[in-house]
């Protein structure tokens, strides 16, 4: 895998909020960023730009064999941690004010090419300490270099 890269990140919440719901919300981000190897951990960074902001949000993912970490540090704060069959309790800083999340996942998927990652993350989502939502994360890390990368 090569420094520049591009990332997806798509998502499925289901929630009991929705008008419908057995119909999921889709979440999907894709944006540019850098990629490296150290210690036997996937590091992964890349800029979010919030609707109506004007700073940036700095994001490093860290991905390992049994978990994901979600560090995000700008116009909002948090370091999530998603590790398979634990439950870990973090505070959600907003521009809106603070939540406290549990992440509890149920499944953590990763799959590895010499120029592409992918990786699936099924979790429970807590808010303020009462369940909100299943949800399901997908990321797909490719190379710049590769051309192909397909939405």
């Amino acid at each position: 895998m090569t420094k520049n890269i591009l990332l997806k990140i798509s998502g499925l919440q289901f929630s009991a909020d929705n008008n419908d719901p057995n119909e999921p919300e889709p979440v999907e981000i894709i944006a540019p960023g850098e990629y490296y190897f150290k210690n036997g951990k996937h590091y992964i960074m890349y800029d979010e730009f919030m609707e109506g902001f004007d700073s940036v949000t700095k994001n490093v993912l860290k991905l390992k064999e049994d978990s994901l970490e979600i560090t995000k540090r700008g116009s909002s704060n948090v370091h999530m941690v998603f590790e398979k069959d634990k439950k870990n309790m973090t505070c959600y800083t907003t521009p809106f004010g603070s939540l406290m999340m549990g992440i509890d996942a149920h499944s953590i998927s990763i799959q590895e090419t010499e120029g592409e990652i992918h990786a699936e993350i099924e979790y429970a989502l807590d808010v303020n300490y009462e369940h909100l939502a299943d949800c399901t994360i997908q990321l797909h890390v490719q190379s710049k270099e590769q051309g192909d990368f397909s939405l």
